[in-house]
């Protein structure tokens, strides 16, 4: 999917991250825990990215500018449930800071909708943390795009 220019906007192609796209990916990935206060360390990111290319349930989509660049990602993953199926999560999206409000992370999110519908999910869901919310906006964007807030929270019980 290629995004015709306008005054302002950049150009670029969203498509699946490739094997050569993994370098960039991670440091678009390393940019955007760090500018949300996530300490992951970046081995375990290096890791379970290697991981999400590799997984059969699994979308890694990447925003590539004209010249070259990778500008943003988004990470999709399917499960299957009782209550809806095959579901459908938008785990992680970022688009560099420098070319946001372009329409990119939008069309990040159609791309994992499409990805989910060709594997027959019957919802795509995100999770909007607290903070996210707070310095972001997050719940109003994602409700621009679709997304309805279903009263639920994600508790986690750390495994480790």
């Amino acid at each position: 999917m290629s995004e015709a220019p306008a005054d302002g906007i950049p150009r670029y192609t969203i498509r699946p991250m490739r094997t050569d796209d993994v370098g960039a990916t991670l440091e678009l990935v390393f940019a955007f825990y760090e500018a949300e206060g996530f300490t992951t360390p970046h081995a375990r990111l290096t890791r379970n990215l290697a991981r999400l290319a590799e997984a059969e349930g699994a979308d890694v989509r990447i925003a590539v500018h004209d010249d070259g660049t990778a500008i943003a990602f988004a990470v999709s993953t399917c499960v299957i449930g009782l209550e809806h199926g095959i579901v459908a999560e938008l785990q992680d999206l970022y688009v560099d800071p420098r070319y946001r409000r372009a329409g990119i992370a939008g069309a990040l999110i159609n791309a994992a909708a499409a990805w989910a519908r060709q594997r027959d999910a019957e919802v795509l869901d995100v999770v909007v943390d607290t903070e996210g919310d707070a310095r972001h906006g997050l719940t109003r964007y994602y409700q621009q795009h679709g997304f309805v807030d279903g009263g639920r929270r994600i508790l986690t019980a750390p495994l480790d």
